[in-house]
């Protein structure tokens, strides 16, 4: 559990890590460097959950040696999916990190939602939903890693 008091905002009780993989921990199907070393240091604190369409194949090869969840959906309703995903663990216990339009919801249903904006780009629609915009998922790791960079991001 990873709990971060925001002066002004709330206190977040977090359980859960909730990635969408390509476009915000993959480029072009493979995990983007730094990310596995980050995601094996926050597997202390948090359930780790990634949540694909996996359109490269590579997913559960590229996520082997991390220990989570790896769920590959279906190609309609992933931003449904994706949010009763969310809502199974029960939200507010959830942090969610995505880039695409089909993360949107789950972004929105989190305690905190953080988009990244990379290579790919990010859905205006998912921007508008976050809590916090980073500029890559290793930014956005860190904020949960070094939890003061996301305590002067949101505090009042």
């Amino acid at each position: 559990m990873l709990e971060i008091g925001i002066p002004g905002y709330r206190t977040l009780t977090l359980e859960h890590l909730v990635l969408d993989y390509n476009g915000t921990m993959a480029r072009d199907g493979r995990l983007i460097e730094g990310t596995a070393e980050r995601l094996r240091a926050l597997s202390s604190s948090l359930r780790l959950h990634v949540l694909t369409a996996d359109t490269f194949g590579t997913a559960q090869a590229q996520l082997a040696a991390i220990h989570c969840d790896v769920r590959i959906l279906p190609g309609e309703a992933q931003d449904t999916g994706k949010r009763e995903y969310v809502e199974a663990l029960g939200a507010q216990g959830v942090v969610s990190i995505g880039n695409g339009r089909n993360d949107r919801l789950m972004i929105e249903a989190a305690a905190l939602g953080i988009a990244v904006v990379q290579s790919e780009g990010a859905a205006a629609a998912t921007l508008a939903a976050a809590d916090v915009v980073a500029a890559s998922i290793l930014d956005g790791l860190d904020l949960l890693l070094q939890p003061r960079r996301l305590i002067a991001t949101l505090r009042s």
